[in-house]
């Protein structure tokens, strides 16, 4: 008998012992299903966080990069009490930004940092709002655009102008469904106490994505107006730099760290005191959060495939026990031990098969009820289609193998004389 006969009357039997014994071989079937389905759905959210996130880089720029004070996806903690040694790097001023942004190779060269606000208008007051300090021209380079208003200009942050850019989610929060330009917000930052008095000059609408939709409420503020007039430090300050178009990243990291090494007055021999961060060194560290947190996924979804395994083991068993006049048959008529271990492991796989395609199912519909609902595009990607039917093939080929062997092992002579 060939081995495409037996694979044709293994999966019409392994169909037919499914049809006979349906609550038991459901059971099953639900197990394997469970666990392909966590693993369909998690790769489908990671495929569409990674994909947000590239899309994210390709709109501002692949090929931007930052100068920050050090390399924060390189950072190691120490436990010994004691300050690391990057703690002590000098900070980065705007005079530096306003060097770099001479260099041929740069386009932009935007002075930054982070912070939060608390803004009070009239009656409303919103605490713990995402805010930014950038150099004029920030929004160039990011996904969105003012619905209302403008941006602040150069001559407004050399004179820190007490004006602010808010998102159209905290426009509607502080004003409803009032015009916001022209109108008075306080602003107060941290624990200093100072509530200054800002005119709002813009409402920037950001494009639809996880970021925008996990992040409505924020600012952006002339970076010297934050430091002067509500006290904001520039600890954490960084420096995004768009390279001239045409020009290499590579030349413009050059040109960079000659400039940052030059105006800091550092010798050969010394390392640098700032780091430089690409978008692909983010994505990489991405990439490393994602694949532990897929591993940890696995691991919960094998209990599904665990659970549908025993199951497989015992509905196999008693395959097995049922037919054993039918076996004892088959071999009295010339099949071979191996035709009957082959006939058995395409049935248990057939039943982790309709799982793992039950599983897909699961998770290709939840992957579009979060596509549909959230700005998040989840996707199956096909390396997991793949892993998922590979995965309930060796689930039932593996837990299979026992009732399968004992099958192939069986003493025709006796087999024809059991009753069933």
């Amino acid at each position: 008998m060939s081995r495409l006969h037996t694979l044709e009357e293994g999966i019409s039997i392994a169909l037919d012992s499914i049809r006979a014994n349906k609550i038991r071989s459901g059971l099953t079937i639900l197990g394997v299903a469970i666990g392909v389905g966590v693993v369909v759905t998690m790769a489908a959210l990671i495929t569409g966080i990674r994909s947000s996130i590239m899309e994210g880089f390709e709109s501002a720029g692949p090929d931007n990069f930052s100068v920050v004070r050090f390399d924060f996806t390189g950072i190691v903690f120490n436990s010994g009490g004691s300050r690391p040694p990057w703690w002590n790097k000098p900070r980065l001023e705007p005079e530096e930004a306003e060097r770099l942004a001479e260099l041929p190779g740069v386009e932009a060269s935007l002075y930054n940092f982070g912070f939060s606000t608390t803004m009070i208008a009239g009656e409303r007051r919103v605490s713990g709002i995402n805010s930014a300090a950038y150099s004029s021209g920030w929004n160039l380079y990011q996904q969105g655009h003012f619905s209302a208003g403008r941006d602040y200009t150069p001559q407004e942050v050399r004179q820190s102008k007490p004006v602010v850019v808010i998102s159209a989610d905290l426009a509607e929060t502080l004003f409803g469904d009032l015009d916001p330009i022209g109108r008075k917000v306080r602003v107060s930052a941290g624990r200093r106490g100072v509530n200054e008095a800002f005119r709002i000059i813009g409402v920037f609408q950001p494009d639809e994505n996880i970021f925008s939709a996990a992040i409505g409420d924020w600012a952006v503020f002339p970076y010297t107006t934050a430091m002067k007039r509500i006290k904001v430090s520039n600890w954490q300050a960084g420096i995004w730099i768009v390279p001239a178009e045409g020009a290499r990243q590579a030349d413009v990291i050059d040109q960079v760290v000659g400039a940052m090494r030059g105006m800091r007055g550092l010798r050969p021999q010394e390392g640098d005191d700032f780091a430089i961060i690409r978008s692909d060194q983010i994505l990489d560290m991405f990439n490393q959060f994602t694949a532990v947190f897929f591993l940890v996924m696995m691991a919960l979804s094998s209990v599904g495939l665990l659970v549908g395994g025993i199951g497989v083991v015992g509905i196999m068993m008693i395959s097995v026990t049922e037919r054993t006049r039918e076996i004892g048959i088959r071999k009295a008529v010339g099949a071979t031990r191996q035709e009957i271990l082959w006939q058995f492991l395409v049935e248990a796989a057939v039943l982790t098969l309709l799982g793992g395609a039950a599983g897909m199912a699961l998770g290709a519909g939840l992957a579009e009820l979060v596509s549909a609902n959230t700005p998040l595009p989840a996707a199956i990607p096909l390396w997991a289609v793949a892993t998922a039917l590979v995965m309930a093939v060796v689930t039932g080929m593996l837990f299979g193998l026992v009732p399968a062997y004992r099958a192939s092992r069986m003493n025709p002579v006796t087999a024809l004389g059991h009753e069933v």
